[in-house]
Formats: C-alpha cells, sequence, structure tokens
C-alpha cells in the first residue's frame, strides 16, 4: 500500500504514518502502520474507534497486550514473509 494517514497528538501535532497493510476484525478496521517507509521504521497498530455515523475516522494505537499479540498474528500472516515487529 502506497497511503499515509495523518494523526493528531492530544497536544495538536499532527504525525504521518505509513499504511502497510489493513484488515476488519468483528466489525472493527485495523491499520498496520510505520512512522517511516524505510525497513527501519517502527511499527504500529490503529484501531479505528469512530462510530458509523462520524465523517472521519478516529484511530488509537492498540495497547492492550492480549488484543495487540492477537492482531500481530494476523498482519504477520496477510504479510506472509515480512518480518515486521510491533512498537508496545
Amino acid at each position: 500500500m502506497d497511503e499515509t494517514i495523518i494523526l493528531t497528538t492530544e497536544d495538536g501535532e499532527e504525525v504521518e504514518f505509513f499504511v502497510i497493510e489493513e484488515t476488519r476484525i468483528a466489525g472493527i478496521n485495523y491499520l498496520l502502520v510505520s512512522d517511516s517507509e524505510t525497513e527501519d521504521g517502527d511499527a504500529y497498530i490503529l484501531k479505528d474507534t469512530s462510530d458509523s455515523e462520524d465523517s472521519d475516522a478516529l484511530y488509537e494505537m492498540v495497547e492492550d497486550d492480549e488484543e495487540l499479540s492477537y492482531l500481530s498474528k494476523i498482519f504477520n500472516e496477510l504479510l506472509g514473509d515480512e518480518d515486521i515487529e510491533l512498537v508496545p
């Protein structure tokens, strides 16, 4: 994927992430993103927390260890042989 997403932090700072993969599980959209286009970037999983009537998607980083572990396995399967190490 050659898509980027801009997130606004609580401080109002805008941070750009590069979307590596996306999936939908149990009606929730998840994005695997990186802070760099190169292989040396940090990877994160974002969860769409917006309501269906929201005009913009609202994403937050997945921080729950169990959910992160489960989603990591799914994204690793989707990506095949790519070695992705997620940042907790």
